[in-house]
């Protein structure tokens, strides 16, 4: 029992959790209207796309590599698909919609899979390159510009609720959008096969020494080729997610949000080395910008600081990731010279 406690506490997860709730506390001292039903809707409803962003780039940190180009992936698949659905003219459910994002998505996370898994180039320039290229297809061969009109069914999945919250004292109410069962379904799909597939074990292997995954019989360059394409296709869900969400397709909105994105998940625990980290960290760490970003007007502060804010939270996130690593690095030579 003494050990459990230990290991968890040294994790970040109930840092983060404890930090989230005493940030909700003086939110709610500051305005009143934290806990209420429309103020945690909008929270879970500002979630999911930095979430769905979260789990991808959880995938890249934990296998020891990274990924920028995330935003722009998701952007370029999620305006063609609306445009081809526009242009046909299609009337049918979401359905179809995610099944060519996802296959789109596939086909730009190979390009990022084949150059960083089997050419074994670094992933900060190969993302950051890639980044660029997405951005220059989108904007100048497809030209792409806002789309203020969506397909039907990608329409009605966007404003059907899930549930609704009400806030008596306000009158104001707010929707939980369909996309959520989205991101908790990807939310399942990654814990089912980071916990009990070969598959999942070869990326944390991965991250913590890949010539000693090779070596345990893991294909490195094939885990890290399909890594990037699960990253691909996890994008490009959450960008028409963000279509539907939102009414409407803007080629730029989702771009610029990589930073955010990265600092959550590291101040969630991953370590930016590789090897460790758990979903739950991610979540919470991810969850906790969102809160930032989204408490200022409620405890009066402008929302011009909140780059302030969130930088500090990169740094804190960093530092405490690099305290962490520096702290194994040491319990580990300890133990190689007790045992020589």
């Amino acid at each position: 029992m003494n050990n459990s406690v230990k290991r968890l506490f040294r994790s970040n997860e109930p840092y983060i959790f404890l930090i989230i709730v005493i940030l909700g506390i003086a939110v709610q001292i500051r305005s009143g209207q934290f806990f209420t039903a429309n103020n945690i809707v909008d929270l879970l409803s500002a979630l999911i796309v930095p979430g769905m962003f979260a789990l991808g780039e959880f995938l890249a940190l934990i296998a020891g590599g990274i990924d920028v180009s995330f935003p722009a992936l998701a952007s370029l698949s999620a305006y063609a698909v609306t445009k081809l659905l526009l242009d046909r003219e299609y009337q049918g459910n979401v359905f179809l919609a995610f099944v060519i994002a996802a296959l789109i998505g596939a086909v730009l996370g190979a390009l990022n899979g084949l150059l960083i898994g089997y050419l074994n180039l670094n992933a900060m320039i190969v993302t950051l390159g890639t980044s660029s290229i997405f951005q220059g297809i989108m904007q100048g061969t497809l030209r792409a510009n806002q789309l203020a009109a969506i397909p039907a069914g990608m329409k009605a999945f966007g404003t059907t609720a899930l549930f609704r919250g009400s806030n008596a004292e306000t009158g104001i109410s707010s929707m939980l959008p369909m996309t959520f069962l989205v991101f908790v379904a990807v939310c399942i799909v990654m814990y089912l096969l980071l916990r009990y597939t070969i598959f999942g074990r070869g990326i944390y292997a991965i991250g913590g020494n890949p010539a000693s995954a090779h070596a345990a019989g893991f294909n490195v360059r094939r885990t890290k080729f399909l890594m990037y394409i699960m990253i691909g296709i996890i994008a490009s869900l959450s960008g028409i997610c963000r279509v539907c969400m939102m009414q409407q397709m803007h080629p730029t909105n989702m771009l610029g949000m990589e930073m955010n994105i990265i600092a959550g998940v590291v101040l969630g625990g991953v370590s930016l080395i590789g090897g460790r980290g758990t979903l739950t960290g991610c979540i919470l760490g991810t969850f906790l910008i969102v809160l930032v970003e989204n408490s200022m007007i409620l405890l009066g502060i402008p929302t011009t600081w909140s780059n302030v804010f969130v930088g500090l939270v990169i740094l804190i996130g960093v530092s405490v990731s690099a305290y962490q690593t520096m702290h194994v690095r040491r319990a580990k030579s300890m133990n190689t010279k007790e045992a020589a």
